[in-house]
């Protein structure tokens, strides 16, 4: 089959690899319709190289038709349709129970210190070929893939596999309150469905923030305030007058690691990524930075006793943050990989018609999965006014 695989630093290419197959009797092989590039890829492309191996197949935002289950997996048949969950989780274990499923203990790499095994994401979560191919291997199958109606086009649910979650947890975690304000920092993908999120669950007022003129647009579309924060000194400080001189109540960042405007953190992690990867792997475990201009900022954007909610990827281990006026000011941080199938329930009934959160205005790009490669260059140069790109195996 074609799939995409690293190869390098900012270097995928589309390859013939081995079919996947049934190989515990809890699989499922999905054959792949529709399967997005996520800006957690863009990590790989750029930052987490020493956790990767040339070959390995990428992507975790996939959904299709399943083709083939193990005895095990009694609840789906060939011919459903699916979306499968970014995260591998059983459904059964002590986490999964408490519906931490990030966290399963049955896929947990351990060997790493890491929670939940991912598809298609380094050796730090399990080394799982992922779904930017015609097929894929799905573990825990019993439980994990989501299934879907038949009718329909595919942008209606493919976003169940991770960035609608990730955006409706980021929202709850928020907790703004019925008829406050809520500020997301980073207008990308997940952005976008926090901030439509937000509105839909009862935010008075929401707040974006980012400097790309078509993600600017985009969220004023969906009745979104927007700030251009190229036009601004001081965004904290602007955020603040906004808001009754005070701030929102809550704060999301949706950038993470890769924050443009961090100059140290950027250096850092350039720096490291010249290095060999044992090396690497070393230095980033124990000394590992992120660019943290936007964490900062939303920490010091928000209202004395309000809540900042992460839903942007970090990695860094020796973070710089400002404890003392966190603490003086009273704020509660969240964060997490998220926890698909908790969320499930509560979104689907809105992937209707109507579509309220517009999820079918997301998709900027479809393109074929020969085409990758030259996608994920327009995507993390945000060129030719790139959103989201849908790959199509």
């Amino acid at each position: 089959m074609k799939a995409l695989t690293w190869q390098g630093k900012r270097d995928v290419r589309v390859e013939d690899v081995p079919d996947p197959r049934i190989e515990e009797p809890t699989d499922a092989v999905v054959r792949i319709t529709s399967t997005a590039i996520c800006g957690s890829d863009l990590h790989l492309y750029e930052v987490l190289g020493p956790y990767l191996k040339p070959g390995d197949v990428l992507g975790h935002e996939p959904m299709g038709i399943v083709e083939e289950v193990g005895p095990e997996v009694t609840r789906l048949r060939p011919g459903d349709r699916v979306v499968v969950p970014f995260n591998i989780s059983c459904g059964s274990c002590w986490m999964c129970e408490r519906q931490l499923y990030a966290q399963c203990e049955t896929t947990q790499v351990r060997a790493e210190g890491k929670g939940a095994a991912l598809f298609g994401y380094t050796s730090l979560y399990g080394s799982v070929p992922g779904g930017q191919a015609e097929y894929l291997r799905v573990p825990q199958a019993q439980f994990g893939p989501i299934k879907v109606p038949a009718g329909g086009p595919d942008e209606r649910y493919l976003y169940l596999s991770d960035i609608l979650p990730t955006a409706w947890q980021a929202v709850r975690y928020a907790d703004t309150p019925a008829g406050g304000t809520l500020a997301v920092f980073g207008l990308g993908p997940v952005g976008q469905l926090c901030a439509r999120i937000g509105r839909h669950l009862g935010a008075g007022r929401v707040i974006g923030i980012d400097l790309v003129p078509e993600r600017l647009e985009m969220a004023r579309r969906h009745g979104v305030e927007v700030v251009d924060v190229t036009d601004l000194d001081d965004v904290p400080g602007a955020l603040i007058d906004l808001v009754d001189g005070r701030g929102p109540d809550s704060v999301i960042d949706a950038v993470g690691m890769e924050a443009h405007g961090s100059g140290p953190g950027k250096v850092a992690q350039t720096a490291v990524g010249l290095l060999p990867d044992k090396l690497a792997q070393s230095m980033t475990d124990r000394f590992g930075v992120d660019r943290l201009d936007v964490l900062h900022a939303a920490v010091k954007s928000v209202r004395r006793g309000g809540t900042v909610s992460l839903s942007g990827v970090y990695g860094g281990e020796v973070d710089p943050m400002p404890m003392m006026e966190m603490f003086d000011r009273g704020i509660q941080l969240r964060m997490g990989q998220c926890h698909v199938r908790r969320w499930v329930d509560e979104i689907m009934p809105l992937l209707s018609d109507d579509d309220p959160l517009g999820v079918l205005d997301l998709r900027t790009h479809r393109v074929p999965l020969a085409r990758a490669p030259e996608a994920y260059e327009m995507f993390q140069r945000k060129q030719d006014g790139c959103v989201k790109v849908v790959l199509a195996p």
